[in-house]
């Protein structure tokens, strides 16, 4: 008679900010793990990369949890829980093409110009310190990039940029924040967007929110306030903090690996390579974010089961180091080809994906460009995470010219 493997906290630490916790070595000797989150309830975390694949396109995987019995990821913080949201095929098929309409890849395009020129104002400013340094990335390049792209893509004036730090910092907190503090932030927030939602229907502009409230087909009609309100909150949240944790750790691990630094250098049509294996590498944290409920029994391509009422984890962070998949996957090689599965698949596929990768790729290149001499101020082992947050966002990331 086998034992079932023990169940062990989740989300894993890692022994450094740039290293993968060590459980992931090992893990996917056994497909289905039991976990414990930090809200102290139970989940099963999915390791292997095929079968995560499979589940994030399989529709009896739901994003739903708001149901009895289903896992939370924290227990002060909701989170992306909402009842008045349907997070599952039709309804937010439904949704998510209107929005999809308005947030178009012509867009995207059409801001590079402004993200270029944005890069080139922050590393000015960088540079005007002088002395090379030392001087914290997250602050000067990381953080006030996305924040700029994000807000200028959805409208909101430039004198209320600085005010959605401090909002998601509350929103995506694990057990940074109390249960009050976050719902205040969260109400502020909120009251915020109403404004903003209100003022672009009486003075419509040239960007994603008069958009969104413009758009409609004859299947899937128009968004409602609420789906309007909603999805803008979500894409300041997360396209913000995930594309600024990803930044700052990408030129961290590049700067760490000199090899690989050089390889960037001598050909600078690798940086989109060099942008996949830091998504790979899955610098934002763990895949706790990607918590699901199995409504039916769901057999995975290697054979094991998810039962019916399971709160599931599709371990991308595992996946992504699965070496069936990933020649010497502890490697950090920008040489490599094979998809990572960071920005999910299926229904649930990030749909700022491609912004994120051209802000990652224009600021990388313009950084490394402009400082050849670019160097980490302290020890790799010695850069520190946030704490207690669902996104392990860098504390500082030092670095000298």
């Amino acid at each position: 008679m086998t034992t079932a493997p023990a169940r062990c906290p989740y989300p894993f630490h890692r022994p450094a900010a740039l290293e993968q916790p060590v459980e992931l070595a090992g893990i996917r000797e056994e497909p289905v793990v039991p976990v414990t989150l930090p809200s102290g309830d139970d989940a099963l975390l999915v390791t292997r990369y095929q079968d995560v694949r499979a589940l994030l396109v399989d529709q009896r995987i739901s994003r739903n949890l708001n149901r009895p019995g289903a896992a939370r990821i924290s227990k002060g913080n909701s989170m992306f829980q909402d009842s008045r949201m349907d997070p599952d095929p039709p309804e937010h098929t439904r949704v998510r093409r209107l929005v999809l309409r308005a947030f178009s890849p012509a867009r995207v395009e059409k801001l590079r110009p402004f993200i270029h020129s944005t890069v080139d104002e922050l590393l000015d400013t960088m540079e005007a310190k002088g002395g090379g340094g030392p001087v914290d990335l997250c602050e000067t390049l990381a953080f006030p990039l996305p924040i700029r792209v994000i807000t200028t893509l959805l409208g909101v004036p430039e004198q209320d940029m600085d005010r959605f730090r401090g909002w998601t910092d509350a929103f995506l907190s694990v057990s940074r924040f109390t249960g009050p503090e976050i719902r205040a932030a969260m109400q502020e927030m909120s009251g915020y967007i109403a404004e903003l939602i209100a003022a672009k229907r009486e003075r419509p502009g040239d960007d994603l929110i008069s958009d969104m409230i413009r758009v409609s087909d004859e299947q899937d009609g128009t968004l409602t306030e609420y789906e309007l309100h909603w999805w803008a909150r979500l894409l300041l949240l997360v396209g913000y903090e995930t594309t600024a944790t990803q930044l700052a750790g990408t030129v961290a691990m590049l700067l760490s690996h000199p090899e690989q630094l050089e390889k960037v250098r001598a050909d600078w049509s690798l940086v989109p390579q060099a942008v996949e294996e830091a998504l790979r590498w899955k610098l934002v944290g763990s895949s706790v974010s990607m918590l699901r409920y199995a409504t039916e029994d769901v057999e995975l391509p290697s054979g094991a089961v998810v039962p019916a009422g399971s709160s599931v984890i599709p371990a991308v962070d595992s996946a992504n180091q699965d070496p069936s998949v990933f020649a010497d996957p502890g490697t950090f090689d920008i040489t490599r080809t094979d998809p990572n599965l960071t920005l999910s698949l299926g229904p649930h596929f990030c749909i700022g994906a491609t912004l994120a990768r051209v802000q990652l790729a224009i600021a990388v290149e313009a950084l490394l460009r402009r400082f050849p001499d670019l160097q980490l101020a302290v020890p790799a082992r010695d850069l520190r995470r946030q704490e207690g947050a669902l996104l392990e966002g860098f504390l500082e990331v030092p670095v000298t010219w």
